[in-house]
């Protein structure tokens, strides 16, 4: 399988996830143009998508949608009621109805050879879901925008090869930062985002000896650093109540403004 963060982040989200034979995107949050050059970069092209899965209608996950969906003609999974929202935002434009596939939480839904297993998250839109992706014995998943976790949320974390998981803010810096009040409830509230802490806390639940790589992902431009995202998270890791320190797992950084590596396995 493989994984490539083509942009993570609260300005624009756009995951590459492929098998031998299947190539999907994970959200479709930046422009078709910067799209396709990430794709390039890794050595594909949007010619080589089977298809696109939207998490939630949220701008920063959906903005070149619209273009992709009327470029390419490929299929588009989301559960209903994230349908049923996209099709009322503005700017995306009209989308051919026959284009859509309906997904359901804790329902797999195949796209050639991945297994789709969207998972409920507590985030403020329609339904939202993460996305687990198997393919036999290999797993990914990839976990944003999330207020909080919960006991399902890290049942369907577990056992993972490559993880994806939210890291968006330094609660300190965004208390203290220029955000106007209630964005700050919002941000901080249990349908908002995880927070660096909290991230470490969630992977202290799901981490194992033989998951390959774990990427902090859609951080925030204004009440975060990747520096600081990795370096809470580690703390967090080394201090918490489990046999392992963050020293013994490969962990990055999911940027926004740069396509990341292609990661295989």
């Amino acid at each position: 399988m493989n994984l490539c963060s083509i942009a993570s982040g609260s300005s624009g989200n756009c995951i590459f996830v492929s098998s031998d034979s299947t190539s999907i995107l994970i959200d479709a949050g930046i422009s078709g143009k910067r799209t396709e050059q990430g794709l390039n970069e890794i050595g594909y092209t949007l010619k080589d998508l089977d298809g696109i899965f939207i998490t939630h209608e949220h701008a920063d996950h959906i903005k070149g949608l619209g273009v992709l969906a009327r470029k390419l003609g490929v299929p588009l999974y989301m559960t209903d009621k994230t349908r049923e929202a996209v099709m009322k935002t503005e700017n995306i434009g009209k989308i051919p109805e026959e284009l859509f596939r309906s997904v359901a939480p804790d329902r797999v839904t195949h796209i050639g050879d991945l297994e789709i297993h969207p998972f409920r998250i507590p985030h403020d839109a329609a339904d939202p879901v993460g996305c687990r992706v198997q393919c036999g014995k290999q797993s990914l998943a990839v976990a944003t925008d999330m207020g909080e976790f919960n006991a399902s949320i890290i049942e369907h974390l577990r056992d993972l090869d490559v993880l994806l998981l939210e890291a968006n803010h330094d609660v300190h810096m965004l208390e203290a930062g220029i955000y106007p009040y209630y964005l700050k409830q919002r941000i901080l509230s249990s349908r908002g985002h995880l927070s660096n802490e909290d991230a470490g806390h969630l992977l202290c639940e799901v981490l194992h000896d033989d998951i390959r790589q774990i990427l902090l992902g859609h951080l925030s431009r204004e009440n975060n650093y990747p520096a600081l995202a990795y370096e809470t998270v580690c703390a967090e890791i080394t201090m918490g109540d489990n046999p392992w320190k963050a020293k013994d797992f490969n962990i990055g950084i999911a940027r926004r403004d740069m396509t990341g590596e292609l990661i295989s396995w």
